[in-house]
């Protein structure tokens, strides 16, 4: 399912713009501020700096597992 990854940014404070999470359903090898990040809240030029100070992690998780816990839980 597509739900069941995604791509989180973590980005901080940068200049004059806030901190800010990003999340975006992407594969593994796209999980990246460039591909993550929309829009982007800086113009060009501070676009590297940016990304640079952004975290990113690719996370999986499996929805069918959740919904049997839950079931043999309850």
């Amino acid at each position: 399912n597509s739900e069941d990854v995604r791509c989180k940014c973590i980005c901080p404070p940068y200049k004059d713009h806030s901190g800010h999470i990003y999340n975006k359903n992407v594969s593994q090898k796209d999980c990246d501020c460039l591909h993550v990040v929309e829009p982007m809240p800086v113009p060009g030029p501070d676009v590297e700096a940016y990304c640079l100070r952004c975290e990113c992690k690719y996370e999986e998780r499996s929805s069918v597992t959740i919904k049997v816990s839950c079931v043999i839980l309850i």
